[in-house]
């Protein structure tokens, strides 16, 4: 992605977010603008001391952002999930271990909380 563009993705999406994601795509239609977020293969802290295989993403979540310009905007947002080799099961971020002890936004809060809504399944 050209620096400019990196430089502008914080003004677009929620604060924080780019920390765990990263664009993969973007268009508009005649609904809106429309951002692809798929989650970082970053270990989850909580799991540092597990071994690890990525198995890929849980359902895209669509959520309603602010809008830009007049148009709305939707955030197609894919977040990954792990199978933890030690304990033979599926694991994702905890999203309350990332919050704990760190300075967050509202609208970051706003958006992990929409995130949490979705079961992982």
């Amino acid at each position: 992605m050209h620096e400019s563009f990196k430089a502008l993705l914080p003004l677009i999406i929620p604060e924080g977010v780019s920390d765990y994601f990263q664009l993969t795509d973007h268009k508009k239609d005649t609904t809106g603008i429309h951002i692809y977020l798929e989650e970082i293969n970053s270990i989850p802290v909580e799991y540092k001391t597990n071994k690890l295989l990525s198995k890929g993403f849980f359902d895209e979540v669509i959520l309603q952002d602010f809008p830009i310009r007049g148009q709305e905007v939707y955030l197609h947002v894919k977040r990954r999930r792990w199978w933890n080799l030690d304990t033979g099961k599926v694991v994702h971020r905890d999203w309350n271990v990332v919050a704990i002890g760190t300075r967050i936004t509202s609208d970051f809060a706003a958006f992990l909380k929409a995130i949490s809504r979705y079961p992982a399944t």
